[in-house]
């Protein structure tokens, strides 16, 4: 039996469908070896260029997985809520951190070291099945990225960016518009007009600065518009963050 089972990790690793069907001396042996790290809002947790120590999962907060081009220009590929697993492309091929890992909020994550992952991937089969699926959720995220960064209008990329292709099941994310223009590629007023347009339509609620999603059929179909002319100018000045309710 475990000795403390009433840490978050354990906790954690007890509801992953995989850790279920380990033998309980495995489950122990994973347990025991598994780690946390902390960090406040806007910490890099994790650091481009360093070496990977394993396969990591955000235990509670939000993170973001960020890069930065030789010109310094930064690109936000994907936000991780509490509950998910990152990082498995690194982990399986050795390699160097090819990102940094920034906390939008304050964050806790749980690290399966490299030695483990790679002996659960050697033998579970259920521990590969998971990862086969969480793999293939993340390699269509990265597909609708790259399409509504060639295809998307800023209308789109913004509702897209709210959709249930990155925000599975019901959670309530503090996200400011400066982060989701962040995710999304687009400045914070070019966020804070296309929620205005969203709104409009009702698909979206902006009361007391709060976007709420009202439909999210008529949302996900809002995205998958063929593409329209861009959004005005921005405009000077900028407009109040929002909390995002999915």
């Amino acid at each position: 039996m475990f000795t403390d089972t009433s840490r978050p990790s354990t906790q954690f690793l007890q509801k992953q469908p995989w850790f279920s069907q380990l033998p309980m001396e495995m489950q122990e042996h994973v347990a025991d070896r598994t780690f946390t790290l902390a960090g406040l809002k806007g910490d890099v947790l994790l650091h481009a260029g360093v070496e990977v120590k394993g396969w990591y999962a955000v235990l509670s907060g939000l993170v973001k997985l960020q890069s930065t081009s030789s010109q310094g220009r930064l690109s936000a590929f994907i936000g991780v809520p509490d509950g998910e697993w990152f990082g498995e492309g690194s982990t399986l091929k050795a390699e160097q951190r090819r990102y940094d890992v920034i906390a939008l909020r304050d964050s806790v994550l749980l690290c399966l070291p490299c030695a483990q992952f790679a002996e659960l991937f050697a033998t579970s089969l259920p521990f590969n099945h998971f990862l086969v699926a969480h793999m293939n959720r993340r390699l269509g995220q990265a597909m609708t990225i790259i399409e509504a960064g060639r295809l998307r209008a800023p209308e789109q990329r913004v509702a897209l960016y709210l959709s249930r292709v990155f925000w599975s099941g019901r959670r309530k994310l503090d996200l400011s518009q400066e982060e989701l223009g962040h995710l999304a590629g687009l400045s914070r007023q070019t966020v804070n007009r296309a929620l205005k347009s969203m709104a409009q339509e009702g698909l979206v609620s902006l009361e007391f600065g709060r976007v709420t999603i009202l439909n999210e059929q008529a949302l996900a179909a809002y995205a998958d518009r063929a593409a329209v002319q861009d959004l005005p100018p921005q405009a000077q000045g900028d407009e109040p963050d929002a909390t995002i309710e999915a």
